[in-house]
């Protein structure tokens, strides 16, 4: 076990360098690197070697070093080669290492007060991810970060945010640490935006290799449009390797755009990098100011940097690594701080420190060496090179290159801004579109024909058909706009488009998988299936489930007359007039009324149930009762005569100037509680599809879903729906039935419906929209969505959509009844029952009379003529009696002329001398 250690301090002790020449020097300093890193130390030979020859900064004096190399993911050897570099004796501690080590470097360095200027370096040049470092206020923090922080966090959002995208994925190489991207992400999913992750593999046709193997071609589409918007957080080289594979593997359309993010990508690594891709490729960069004059690259000062290192066609200068100029620059500073020492003869000689015994001092000079390196600051090959008050380097600039979208390879770069912590983005970073000048470019369009979208204008014999509607207006409008001219021919099966057993697509949507077609346009709406295996625009319309029913037709009432009432209040009535006649004529039995002369009125109950009926009926009459009581029933039955012939006139008239017909659906809901009448809707459409999925869903809240579903699929569909829109329009009106479609096509065939028969309901929400579908990856998406969007801005949207659904039709959208009316005036339907009571009374009255002439006919046939000569007589003898007035009165008997002789105040004893016999 303790064979282990002893290897690695013997390898470190052969490893490490010494300059024997300059053994002597007051200068020296330690180095380490990790063992990957060559090329840090031949810079850091090379800025030693310029500086002992610039004798205007060290005088006579000499730097000499010891450089070791180490494992940069054992912190334990790290710490172990510190602790022999300084038990040497060294001035100040430089170290190009990863993260995992610095920590333990930093707290050595504290402990033993030695300068420590740390270089955080990434592994095989893929970005870096933030270290860490413990730094506290107290003045026993010796370590310096000569690296500015990591900044890909603000400078991704920044980008990401002024290309305004919403959705993307971000790739990155196993060497990366993906926390280092953690404060990004949480970033943009504060703002709501759809970000993935996937890992690259170092076997990356392996990789491109098994996704066509386990993807499915829907599920494969949907990746297809994922890498759309891309970031990359990966070394050049993996880079490069990515993009050729996706590229040759057709996972790209030349509409994509891709950022690559990295610190190390130097000229080479762009012009290979856009060479390989397609579409528009985004690189950010950090870059470092370079001296406009080409004769001063060189020169930093006083100091002359070697040619290899600042000469841009140098090849080492060319494939140099960021850590290298950083390396080179902290050789520089600490050689202007040990100058400046020099010049304020403040010099701490150097000692040898042992860590490793637990009495062990740390350096007394250690304090003021760290002051004076603080306070320096060099120009060398990263710009600026100084430290902020907590000891890291603040000066950094990020340079974004770009190109324009495009399919051929090898584009031109141009810059496109700059990134600095400061002052922030400077540049414009649009997201240009595909040029708006499409002349020349012809455009296969399929379509389906649903009205009023898609349909046919002109249809002659051996000329192409003309098409019109609001989708082929919004088609004129793109053309006229962008300037392509398209041909356009419907889908031969007549169908949107709906998955197949075998994952093939039919219709509209399959003839643009096929190729068939560049662009699809009806009734189409926008969903997730589709958006798998083709591309659509911005919705140009919103959508919104509807239905059609037919409405109530007006029944003929021939008795609306009696509507006002109902059959009991009617025999209610009837029976009032009745019972007060019958009331009437037994109140003047048990009083009888005097009569005046000359009445020939009798109380009959003929005659009360007749002055009852023409009194209710407002006819008026003579009125030959005189009783009180019999008054009083009369005043009363007038009054309830009064109070029910108003209340009749005021409701016949309302009801016969409102038509007071209402369906009891209203609403879907309404729909889908009752049974009475069926609905459904086109079989394997986008409605069918979103009836059956809510429907299905067990986690549904609304219930009526799962009721529209019942009603839809019984007999798996085939009894209540239908093959096409117009079958299932034509069965609503000709029939009981209920018709589940686009609410926009069914308004228009309500509007426009010549006998006003259709009414529609729906739902206000709209949850999808119509769009424009393009093959998966066309150019055109972008482009044509834009151009959509300023049309509703500007409002000619609007004004094309007034065209085919005007505000003020001739029918009523959503009446259930028909409510045109023509005036206030009254139809003969409306009186019928009137004028057939009329009828039925005068033929009633009719064949009274005929019965009561033939009654009469035959009573007098049955008089015998004794009796009919016995009349004669009397009837001449009462001629004779002239003189008594009350003669005709006899007849009634001795009773009743004594009541009427009464009334004259006549007796028969002094009148007559006598009684009267009857004749």
């Amino acid at each position: 076990m303790e064979v282990f250690p002893l290897l690695l301090v013997l390898s470190a002790w052969w490893s490490r360098t010494w300059d024997s020449a300059n053994a002597d020097s007051i200068i020296h300093i330690g180095a380490i690197f990790d063992e990957s890193a060559k090329k840090d130390d031949e810079v850091f030979r090379t800025a030693v070697g310029d500086l002992n020859q610039n004798e205007e900064i060290l005088q006579t004096e000499k730097i000499t070093f010891s450089v070791t190399f180490v494992d940069g993911n054992n912190p334990f050897q790290a710490v172990q080669e510190a602790c022999e570099l300084m038990n040497q004796g060294i001035l100040a501690l430089v170290s190009s290492i990863g993260c995992t080590s610095a920590g333990s470097l930093q707290s050595l360095a504290d402990a033993m007060h030695i300068p420590h200027l740390f270089i955080q370096r990434s592994t095989a040049g893929t970005p870096r991810s933030g270290c860490g470092l413990t730094r506290s206020n107290r003045n026993d923090d010796y370590t310096l970060s000569v690296r500015p922080p990591v900044y890909l966090n603000d400078v991704i959002l920044r980008v990401v945010t002024e290309y305004a995208w919403q959705k993307f994925i971000i790739f990155y190489d196993s060497e990366y640490d993906i926390r280092g991207i953690q404060e990004f992400l949480d970033k943009v999913s504060q703002q709501g935006m759809d970000v993935a992750l996937q890992k690259v593999e170092n076997n990356i046709n392996k990789m491109i290799t098994t996704l066509f193997d386990t993807l499915r071609i829907e599920e494969l589409n949907r990746y297809r449009d994922t890498l759309r918007r891309a970031i990359l957080v990966m070394n050049p080289a993996t880079a490069k390797s990515f993009i050729t594979e996706v590229v040759e593997t057709n996972l790209v359309a030349f509409d994509c755009h891709w950022i690559i993010i990295n610190e190390e990508i130097n000229d080479v690594d762009v012009q290979e990098l856009v060479r390989r891709s397609i579409g528009r490729l985004t690189i950010i960069r950090q870059t470092f100011p370079v001296p406009q004059n080409i004769s001063q690259r060189c020169f930093r000062g006083n100091h002359r940097i070697s040619s290899t290192l600042c000469d841009p066609k140098d090849p080492f200068a060319q494939n140099m690594e960021i850590s290298n100029l950083y390396i080179y620059d902290t050789v520089l500073l600490l050689a202007n701080a040990f100058h400046k020492k020099l010049e304020d003869r403040k010099w701490h000689s150097m000692a040898s420190l042992s860590c490793i015994r637990k009495n062990s001092k740390p350096w007394q000079g250690g304090r003021s060496m760290l002051e004076t390196i603080k306070k320096g600051g060099v120009s060398g090959l990263t710009g600026e090179l100084e430290f902020g008050d907590n000891g890291g380097n603040p000066n950094v600039h990020f340079e974004i290159l770009g190109t324009n979208y495009g399919e051929e390879l090898g584009r031109g770069v141009r810059k496109l801004g700059c990134w600095n912590p400061v002052t922030g983005l400077n540049g414009s970073l649009t997201d240009k579109k595909l040029e708006n000048n499409m002349r020349g470019v012809v455009l296969r369009v399929v379509t389906v024909l649903e009205e009023p979208f898609v349909m046919v204008s002109e249809n002659v014999l051996g000329k192409p058909k003309k098409y019109q509607g609001f989708s082929i207006d919004v088609l004129d409008a793109l053309s006229n706009y962008l300037g392509f001219n398209y041909e356009i021919y419907v889908a031969p099966d007549h169908k949107y488009g709906s998955p197949q057993e075998d994952g093939t697509w039919n219709g509209l949507v399959g003839e643009l998988v096929f190729k068939r077609a560049d662009i699809g346009i009806s009734a189409l709406t926008i969903t997730p299936d589709r958006e798998n295996v083709v591309d659509f625009t911005t919705r140009y319309m919103d959508y919104s489930v509807g239905v059609l029913l037919r409405r109530a037709e007006k029944t003929v009432d021939m008795f609306a007359c009696l509507a006002p009432f109902d059959l009991s209040l009617w025999a209610c009535i009837a029976g009032t007039v009745l019972l007060v006649g019958l009331l009437v004529y037994l109140l003047n039995w048990l009083n009888p009324p005097r009569l005046q002369m000359g009445s020939m009125t009798s109380t009959t109950l003929y005659n009360s149930m007749w002055f009852v009926y023409g009194s209710f009926v407002q006819q008026g009459g003579e009125v030959p009762y005189t009783t009180l009581a019999t008054r009083m029933m009369m005043g009363a039955w007038w009054l309830f005569a009064l109070i029910v012939i108003s209340s009749y006139t005021a409701n016949l008239a309302a009801f016969l100037t409102i038509t007071r017909i209402e369906s009891s659906i209203q609403s879907l809901q309404d729909l889908s509680k009752q049974t009475d009448i069926p609905y459904g809707t086109v079989l394997d459409s986008a409605v069918y599809e979103h009836v059956r999925m809510k429907g299905m869903n067990p986690f549904e809240r609304d219930s009526m879903y799962s009721q529209m579903w019942r009603m839809i699929n019984r007999s798996n569909g085939s009894e209540n729906n239908v093959l096409e829109s117009q079958a299932g329009i034509q069965k609503v009106k000709y029939g009981n039935y209920a018709f589940v479609w686009d609410a926009a096509v069914l308004e228009y065939v309500a509007i426009n419906d010549p006998d006003c028969s259709f009414y529609t309901i729906g739902n206000t929400v709209a949850d999808r929209g119509y769009g424009i579908a393009l093959q998966h990856g066309s150019p055109y998406r972008d482009v044509f969505s834009q151009r959509i969007l300023e049309l509703q801005q500007n409002g000619d949207m609007d004004i094309l959509k007034h065209k085919w659904w005007p505000k003020n039709g001739q029918c009523d959208l959503y009446s259930s009844v028909d409510t045109k009316q023509k005036g206030g005036a009254l139809d003969i339907k409306s009186f019928a029952g009137v004028f057939c009571i009329l009828a039925a009374g005068i033929v009633l009255s009719c064949f009274i009379a005929m019965l009561e002439t033939w009654w009469n006919k035959r009573k007098g046939s049955r008089v015998p003529s004794k009796e009919a000569s016995s009349l004669q007589n009397e009837t001449t003898t009462s001629e004779r009696r002239n003189a008594w007035p009350l003669r005709p009165c006899l007849k009634l008997g001795t009773n009743t002329w004594r009541s009427q002789a009464s009334g004259h105040g006549l007796h028969q004893s002094s009148q007559l001398g006598g009684p009267l016999d009857d004749p």
